[in-house]
């Protein structure tokens, strides 16, 4: 990450971070932000995108924030008034009910305690469904290479399959995913994740 704020700044570009995960990526919430951390004490003006749509379970609720880091009060009031140009006609006042959870949680320290907690066992358990996908693709006798699953992070998978072994999976076991091979490991669990890896290795052997 320095490497690529270095690279940034020689290219005077501008930096725009998408939070999607925060605390639901590795488990801990400080963590999942280091890099935009080290952005903002380097100097960047960054613009930071974040979702509680996965994190908080709020889906159904849009619920975000975005924020902008500014050099003056002046520059504050410049770029607010753009946004709400924006704004304005897209949805003018947005819903407050999923914003009001995410505030009640975050301003009360024991609910906070509370969330990062649920956070780091959901994060966990999704980590262990990871790599028991991969060892149970070994088990029933898959032979091609699935370490670049256990070496990402978060919800989903990038599995390397690719459309026609997607679409054979849906149609034949009923197991849904993006044609691009991205699976969402937080439907596995120990009930499942045999099927899964069965139908995964009927799909790709020999290919």
């Amino acid at each position: 990450w320095k490497d690529i704020s270095d690279l940034v700044k020689s290219k005077k570009h501008h930096c725009f971070f998408d939070s999607a995960y925060q605390g639901f990526a590795s488990g801990d919430a400080e963590a999942d932000a280091s890099a935009l951390r080290l952005f903002v004490s380097e100097g960047h003006n960054v613009v930071l995108a974040q979702s509680f749509a996965k994190n908080f379970g709020l889906y159904g609720e849009r619920t975000g924030t975005l924020s902008v880091l500014c050099n003056s009060p002046e520059e504050r009031s410049a770029v607010m008034s753009q946004l709400k140009l924006i704004i304005r006609p897209m949805y003018s006042s947005p819903p407050i009910h999923g914003s009001s959870i995410v505030k009640t949680v975050l301003t009360d320290e024991e609910l906070t305690a509370e969330y990062y907690g649920n956070c780091k066992e959901m994060a966990t358990r999704i980590n262990a469904m990871r790599v028991k996908l991969v060892e149970v693709l070994k088990e029933v006798g898959s032979e091609h290479d699935w370490s670049h699953v256990t070496e990402q992070i978060g919800m989903f998978a990038y599995t390397g399959m690719n459309s026609d072994m997607c679409d054979e999976l849906t149609s034949k076991y009923s197991i849904f995913l993006t044609r691009d091979g991205r699976i969402s490991l937080a439907g596995l669990n120990d009930g499942n994740i045999e099927y899964v890896a069965k139908a995964v290795h009927d799909v790709t052997t020999g290919k």
